[in-house]
């Protein structure tokens, strides 16, 4: 029998006086990476990366649950049934800088996908310095425009099935199968109301087409990436938000979709490894 290196477990954070128990894992040793999956998923996006022999050498990955998602169950202390369930911008830069400062990481990255992506430079605008870089995949500066979507993301007519179907028209058509059917599996097993509730943030709260040219990259390096395949976050809308971020640097990555760690691990590697790699020499 083989055992991962990937270790996993629970810690309590509070956050806006509500305590939650979120459910981390973690793998290597270096700078910390904080990798935050994205909506209505959970951190299993990222075990590629956790379990890379050769990065986790120099980089301590570690993939958290969002409050909600995966592991991470509602907190006791809350009557969160009795509320839809959304998304706010403020309380999720909240977490994830709270997340860093508890567990004492030194001049972190912070790596997002989709309202992950969106997050980086959200992070690089309102918490210059708290991450020596921020990596936004699939990002943009907004996702408005289907809003009118969103009622139909959690409705007792349609089947829970419609959200990883429509993840799959995400995925690129040359990303291996069994990964991508590995990242629509995951999307079929979250709660119904999460997915729409994080859309919230992605498609409502998240809008940086005023103020991108307000981040400092001298304060937090920013770096955007984009897959070919990807209708959401697409290309063209990641290269002109990095063109709004002065020295922000923008990748086009060929061959994948909306889930590159996941759906096609090995060809995301050849693209971010690069980065890391540039990030680590600048420190």
């Amino acid at each position: 029998m083989r055992y991962s290196n990937v270790t996993g477990r629970y810690a309590y954070l509070e956050v806006e006086g509500v305590e939650y128990r979120v459910y981390i894992e973690e793998a290597g040793a270096g700078i910390p990476v904080l990798l935050q999956h994205t909506a209505g998923s959970d951190g299993r996006q990222w075990r590629h990366l956790l379990e890379d022999e050769e990065l986790t050498k120099r980089f301590r990955f570690i993939a958290y649950d969002l409050p909600y998602h995966g592991k991470s169950v509602p907190p006791l202390s809350e009557r969160y049934w009795e509320e839809e369930y959304k998304l706010r911008k403020d309380w999720f830069m909240t977490f994830v800088t709270t997340l860093a400062s508890e567990m004492k990481l030194v001049d972190p990255i912070y790596m997002g996908c989709s309202m992950g992506g969106h997050l980086a430079p959200d992070l690089a605008l309102h918490y210059p310095g708290v991450f020596r870089a921020v990596i936004g995949i699939e990002a943009a500066a907004s996702s408005a425009g289907v809003e009118t979507l969103l009622k139909f993301l959690w409705h007792p007519e349609i089947s829970n099935e419609s959200k990883p179907a429509m993840m799959h028209t995400l995925c690129s058509p040359t990303a291996p199968e069994p990964y991508v059917r590995e990242t629509i599996w995951c999307y079929s097993q979250g709660a119904p109301v999460v997915f729409k509730g994080d859309l919230n943030y992605y498609v409502v709260e998240h809008d940086l087409t005023a103020t991108a040219r307000d981040i400092d990259t001298s304060k937090t390096a920013v770096y955007i990436l984009n897959g070919e395949y990807d209708w959401s976050g697409y290309a063209a809308a990641g290269e002109a938000l990095a063109k709004d971020i002065a020295g922000a640097k923008w990748t086009f990555m060929q061959g994948v979709g909306h889930f590159p760690m996941s759906e096609d691990p090995v060809r995301f590697r050849s693209y971010i490894v690069p980065i890391l790699d540039e990030i680590a020499a600048r420190a």
